[in-house]
């Protein structure tokens, strides 16, 4: 992903709902509890882990038994000391107290508790970009020390690669055409770092690679559920069996679920949008223009999707009278700039949100170069009677003013070839008369019904009225 564009805006879940998602994760739960376990007989090591004599009683204390309780207690502990709810005192003592993140969890703001729940998932995340247990057991020399060398293993590209796989699944999720809240195949999001996009068909090598990248993601991901960053259904073990042995009961080999499968939680969208930002990415939140004025409105949400369009719309509106907001937002839609058309579609979208509380305003534009065709538009639409008939101008300047706003907001989408076939049958001298509509956008415009229409004869119609109309303006 490229840090200077903008990623399609999330909708958040409330942060007083996300806080209380961010307690209830198995692992910052236990870390708390582990915080609050802690006092002056609890000792450290060199590196603030809990001594090994006492991951036993931690164990005990979060209600773990079985042969990982141990190594769940020591992961818990060391989340609550990484996120600051238990700080060292001494080190060589090893002493420990309640750190001051501790108290946020109880008197602080849920935005006190995303940010301790923020700290806490960028220690897991560190520790999914690790090699397992036994990948470094395998890798110990005779000294008991680790071999780096043989592990095949580069920390920087590791964690490098599991931000993209994050990336990739937030933009999916965030992106209208997208399964939304649903579910990722994990092929598919394996496939979608390592598959080039011009690969027709992926190599044997490159299946490889995408089979190795899922079992790492399998395990990964193993880890990241319990801090509450996706929900999991991992790879079914009978995928990792030995092929000659027989299954223990009948499979579905066209059943991708069997492949995993995993989704952004609300609470693990909210984190990824905060570790994006940080990392300097332009990630907007439906919401986020509900304060600003209406020139923001309109070009902020101009790169948006139709539905967060809307749903961004309808929050600004929400905070305002309607009169006000439609005089507001007509204002806002004036202009000859490359943005202009895509703002008056914007303008006009809202505008239908406030239904008859806005005519007015609408009313009073009637006779604006710029506006006037909008607000006969809409005045028909809404079923007034009284609208004044456009003059031919109008008509087609409404009409390049019209192409260029879909081909801002959908570029060369098929509903837009549909729009632009339509024109050319239902006017069969449209482009005789449209290159000489005084609008910014008539060049452009013309250029891409010839490049949109099927029919050669038409398309060569366009384009020749397109380099007229580049003449006229002197371009």
């Amino acid at each position: 992903m490229s840090d200077s564009s903008p990623l399609p805006p999330v909708r958040l879940h409330p942060e007083a709902e996300l806080a209380r998602d961010a307690l209830s994760t198995p692992l910052l739960s236990r870390a708390v509890l582990l915080a609050r376990w802690a006092g002056p007989d609890t000792r450290v090591d060199a590196g603030g882990g809990l001594v090994e004599e006492q991951l036993a009683p931690a164990a005990e204390s979060l209600g773990l038994t079985g042969e990982d309780a141990a190594a769940y207690a020591s992961e818990a502990w060391r989340v609550a000391v990484d996120a600051g709810l238990v700080e060292i005192v001494d080190e060589e003592a090893g002493t420990v107290a309640a750190g001051e993140e501790l108290v946020q969890l109880t008197a602080g703001s849920p935005h006190d508790v995303l940010a301790v729940w923020l700290g806490a998932l960028e220690t897991v995340l560190a520790d999914a970009a690790v090699p397992d247990l036994d990948e470094l057991m395998d890798a110990m020399d005779e000294g008991g020390e680790v071999d780096f060398s043989r592990l095949d293993w580069n920390p920087e590209a590791e964690a490098e690669f599991l931000d993209g796989v994050l990336g990739n699944l937030y933009l999916l999720t965030a992106s209208e055409d997208g399964p939304g809240d649903g579910p990722v195949p994990l092929p598919a999001l394996a496939a979608s770092m390592l598959v080039p996009g011009d690969m027709d068909e992926p190599t044997n090598d490159v299946l490889e690679q995408v089979s190795d990248a899922m079992m790492r993601l399998d395990e990964q991901f193993r880890l990241l559920e319990p801090i509450g960053l996706v929900a999991y259904r991992p790879v079914d073990e009978a995928l990792m069996a030995d092929p000659d042995e027989e299954p223990a009961a009948p499979v579905d080999e066209t059943d991708v679920a069997r492949y995993g499968m995993v989704r952004l939680t609300p609470l693990g969208l909210y984190g990824m949008r905060a570790r994006l930002l940080e990392a300097g990415f332009d990630a907007p939140a439906v919401g986020d223009l509900a304060d600003k004025g209406a020139d923001a409105l309109l070009d902020g949400s101009a790169g948006y999707g139709s539905r967060a369009a809307l749903a961004e719309t309808e929050h600004w509106l929400a905070r305002r009278e309607p009169l006000a907001a439609a005089r507001e937002l007509l204002a806002a839609a004036r202009g000859s700039d490359p943005g202009a058309p895509l703002r008056r579609l914007r303008c006009q979208q809202a505008l239908s949100l406030l239904g008859g509380q806005a005519e007015p305003a609408v009313r009073e534009v009637l006779d604006d170069a710029e506006l006037g065709g909008l607000a006969r538009v809409w005045l028909s639409e809404l079923g007034a009677t009284d609208v004044p008939v456009p003059s031919e101008d109008l008509v087609f300047w409404l009409t390049i003013d019209t192409l260029a706003a879909q081909l801002a907001a959908e570029g060369n989408s098929e509903e837009l070839q549909a729009l632009v076939e339509g024109l050319a049958q239902q006017h069969s001298g449209f482009f005789a008369a449209a290159w000489r509509v005084d609008h910014p956008a008539t060049p452009d415009v013309l250029e891409a019904m010839g490049r949109l229409h099927p029919d050669k004869r038409i398309a060569k119609e366009a384009r020749k009225a397109a380099f007229k109309a580049r003449s006229q303006q002197g371009g």
